[in-house]
């Protein structure tokens, strides 16, 4: 779920950097306000790693391909610091392998950065808010929903970037049914997606339930 270099124009590509440089000024704002900015640094400099390698894995589902994006588990995990782990791992991609675009890092940070942030923020309220105390299976599904949920909202943002911003020459039917194909494709990766997050934070409740929504 990247954008490449040179589909959109000019205009897209400097709105998606002004909206990305928003969002990680806020997000480093408020790691700055934490008591020890530098704890989560090793969290996530290990989600950045395992983001930055699961992404490049293509699954093919016909006619064409997949590939993990983990934005709900990145924002449950890591909160504020999921944004800039992922910047930084998209950065890596589009140099080391051409995987998206360097022009287009701000939108792909906004496609991916806006899901883990909106994940944060409901696995925050489960954690931290009245839910905490809500049943095994509700925390599962809420966990379900927030992994599935975020796969399902950066190709809704994909989806919307695209279409927006598609030359006008080409055939606006086509590009349309070629990207709701896209959509479907990646509704068994939302529900993989969803029992990743639904495993990992169920053993992290067990074990070590302050890495979760810790940002």
């Amino acid at each position: 779920m990247h954008v490449p270099d040179g589909i959109l124009p000019l205009s897209f590509t400097l709105g998606g950097w002004a909206c990305v440089a928003g969002l990680t000024a806020l997000s480093l704002s408020r790691i700055a306000a934490r008591p020890d900015p530098q704890e989560g640094l090793p969290r996530a400099s290990m989600m950045t790693a395992v983001f930055f390698a699961a992404s490049l894995i293509h699954i093919p589902i016909p006619p064409g391909s997949v590939h993990l994006m983990l934005s709900g588990l990145m924002g449950a995990m890591l909160g504020w610091y999921a944004l800039p782990a992922i910047l930084i791992g998209l950065t890596f991609q589009a140099v080391m392998f051409g995987h998206g675009g360097l022009t287009t890092l701000g939108l792909n940070g906004v496609i991916l950065g806006l899901p883990a942030l909106a994940a944060f923020g409901v696995t925050r309220a489960l954690t931290k808010g009245p839910g905490s105390s809500a049943r095994p299976v509700t925390q599962a599904l809420v966990s379900f929903a927030t992994g599935a949920g975020a796969v399902m909202l950066a190709v809704a943002l994909f989806a919307a970037i695209l279409l927006a911003g598609l030359p006008t020459h080409l055939d606006a039917g086509t590009e349309r049914a070629a990207i709701l194909a896209l959509a479907l494709g990646h509704i068994p990766l939302a529900l993989t997606e969803g029992l990743i997050v639904v495993a990992v934070l169920g053993f992290l409740r067990r074990t070590s339930p302050e890495m979760i929504g810790a940002g």
